[in-house]
């Protein structure tokens, strides 16, 4: 994939559900030069629901997130928004949405993107097997009549 094909949703998405110990470790070195726009802040969000998937939304709860934006020097500006009461998180997960759009981007898709989506497939598909296993075929054989 290249820098000009990367989906941000997707990118913030990875970022949001990734691990700060698994983001560290993808990307240990200093973040570069930024200003806060909005330091980390923890608050809450209301999580919508639907009846059956495809009902009528309503409110099923509350959720408690993290968010922050910065400033690369540059004035490339990265935001980010994650679940959980983690500041480092949410800072790292800007950083990484601001360098995403620069000409850094083809470095941190392939160190840091990269290895979450496979990380992410991999997870999936391990538990598309253990459902897979726990699959029950049934049947009915039809009575012959007369």
């Amino acid at each position: 994939m290249t820098a000009a094909s990367i989906d941000r949703k997707e990118c913030l998405g990875l970022l949001a559900r990734a691990s700060l110990a698994k983001l560290k470790a993808l990307w240990p070195n200093d973040p570069p030069q930024f200003e806060w726009l909005r330091r980390p802040e923890t608050g809450a969000m209301m999580v919508q629901g639907r009846a059956g998937a495809t009902g009528a939304a309503f409110n099923l709860g509350e959720v408690t997130v993290t968010r922050a934006s910065v400033r690369l020097g540059c004035g490339t500006l990265g935001h980010a928004l994650v679940q959980g009461r983690d500041p480092d998180k949410a800072a790292r997960a800007a950083l990484f949405d601001a360098l995403l759009q620069t000409a850094d981007a083809a470095r941190v898709q392939a160190q840091v993107i990269a290895p979450l989506r496979a990380a992410e497939e991999e997870a999936h598909a391990v538990q598309a097997r253990r459902a897979a296993a726990t699959k029950v075929d049934f049947f009915t054989m039809v009575r012959g009549e007369g």
